[in-house]
């Protein structure tokens, strides 16, 4: 009996075995169709998406639109410094990616009374409450209003004219983005050739920094995405209490 039943049992197994193969190559092709992303387990505070190596944070929705606003921000952070050091021309054209309430816009606008800002997001409501901003200070009074352009982007694209940007900056929302290559690479052509591309997030090598740490970021981990663009890395300004600011450029 048992002679009998083994090439039958050795049969079985091996298409078993044959079909758990095929099933993993299905779901290995299906996790990176794409070429970039992998999918996984979801922490609390991810999307169970991952790009070399990092999981995707959940996005800051406009419902919380107020904590950007929030009393204490710019001591905590530092915010003014982070505007100072932008490196800005008075004609510069500027790309405030992520833009949320236009925290950043408006002052970098009043560094660039002959540029603009582009203030980009994908979240309508955001750019509801910067349009209402510009309403209620006007946009003819000298303060930079005028020069602030709310623009709807995707999660796929900036949507912003090609070689038109001088400078972008992201502030604590690149993790956010849920498809980073195709958002980078979006960035990258709106970029003048020679463009910069200034990266600003919480430290993630700092675990006194009381940010989660899906809402952080290693240098190592942010230049390694950013040189998959195909960015230059430039440098490190280190003044901020909290954050990086990390320099990179398109090359010319």
């Amino acid at each position: 009996m048992s002679e009998a039943r083994t090439p039958v049992t050795t049969l079985i197994a091996l298409l078993l075995a044959t079909f758990s193969v095929l099933a993993c190559a299905q779901g290995d092709s299906a996790r990176s169709r794409d070429g970039h992303y992998e999918i996984g387990d979801a922490s609390r505070d991810g999307i169970g998406k991952f790009y070399l190596g990092r999981e995707i944070a959940h996005v800051m929705g406009h419902r919380a639109a107020m904590w950007l606003e929030r009393d204490g921000r710019e001591r905590e952070e530092r915010t003014d410094l982070l505007i100072d050091r932008l490196p800005l021309e008075e004609d510069s054209v500027v790309a405030d990616i992520g833009a949320g309430t236009g925290y950043f816009s408006f002052p970098v606008a009043r560094r660039v009374p002959k540029g603009k800002v582009f203030a980009v997001d994908i979240q309508p409501e955001m750019l509801a409450i910067i349009r209402q901003k510009q309403a209620a200070i006007g946009t003819d009074n000298g303060d930079g209003n005028g020069n602030v352009e709310p623009r709807l982007g995707s999660i796929t694209d900036v949507q912003l004219p090609e070689n038109s940007v001088d400078l972008a900056f992201i502030v604590d929302a690149y993790h956010e983005f849920s498809h980073p290559v195709e958002m980078g690479q979006s960035l990258v052509r709106a970029l003048k050739p020679g463009g910069r591309l200034v990266l600003i997030e919480y430290r993630g090598e700092d675990p006194t920094v009381p940010i989660k740490p899906l809402h952080k970021m290693t240098q190592e981990q942010a230049r390694r995405e950013m040189e998959a663009l195909g960015l230059a890395w430039e440098r490190l300004d280190s003044a901020l209490p909290q954050q990086h600011m990390l320099f990179f450029r398109k090359p010319e």
